[in-house]
């Protein structure tokens, strides 16, 4: 395909004009999604660093009590931490731990996934932000919803990555529905509720998250005229209001 100033003509089309022309082998950030195999690369390191100890069984106990989230919580004796203790990393922190294989497995499936497709399509930046910007906003969810509760997964940002992709589906005018992307949500909304020991605050946190970037970064951009940068400067501002507002309401 050649590349063009809005996206890619056939060659035939506008043969003799110069432009350059790539394969689908050789585009260079389609091919190279640096930052979702980072992320999924942190997500597994962190899986088998964690479980050395515990024959690979996911993070012990001591693990998830040091880096798992939760607001405030007694774990060992007399040992009180979280969040509302000043342990503010763990907002972050508590999305690279997973509970065991399978957990880790299906989240960092999904991320691979949707990555692939998102971060070739709004830049390295912008998909970090929005991945981490996400993950504050399921934290902020398991906040008001279950402070008391020890909670790990990448679950809440994948979420996030669901709700800007359904964003971005609509301000192209596609309708989620119809590629499948909206009952695939609601399906997993559905055995967030309905499956005991999920948690309903991380995953709906990131959803509205995800959401809200969208909103932020597409819109802006692509209704309003925004500079990219604007709305990359928005994901972070509202990353941060969610870590701020985990800390607040705890």
């Amino acid at each position: 395909m050649n590349q063009a100033s809005v996206g890619f003509h056939c060659p035939e089309c506008v043969k003799g004009t110069g432009q350059k022309v790539y394969t689908a082998r050789t585009l260079p950030s389609a091919a190279n999604p640096v930052v979702t195999t980072t992320l999924v690369a942190m997500n597994v390191a962190v899986y088998v660093l964690s479980g050395l100890g515990s024959g690979l069984r996911g993070p012990s106990l001591q693990v998830r009590a040091d880096y798992g989230l939760f607001g405030r919580l007694q774990i060992f004796p007399g040992e009180f931490g979280g969040v509302a203790e000043g342990e503010w990393y763990r907002l972050v922190s508590g999305g690279f731990l997973h509970a065991d294989l399978l957990h880790l497995g299906l989240n960092m499936f999904v991320l691979w996934i949707l990555g692939k497709q998102l971060e070739p399509a709004i830049g390295r930046v912008a998909f970090a932000a929005v991945y981490f910007a996400s993950l504050l906003a399921g934290s902020l969810g398991v906040m008001l919803l279950d402070p008391d509760q020890l909670t790990v997964g990448a679950s809440g940002a994948v979420y996030g990555l669901f709700g800007y992709a359904v964003v971005a589906q609509y301000v192209r005018g596609i309708n989620p529905m119809q590629t499948g992307l909206g009952m695939i949500i609601l399906l997993n909304l559905a055995f967030t509720f309905l499956v005991p020991g999920i948690s309903i605050g991380g995953h709906v946190g990131g959803l509205l998250g995800g959401l809200a970037a969208g909103a932020l970064h597409d819109v802006l951009r692509r209704k309003l005229g925004a500079p990219p940068e604007v709305g990359v400067a928005m994901i972070a501002v509202l990353g941060v209001a969610a870590a701020v507002a985990s800390v607040l309401v705890v």
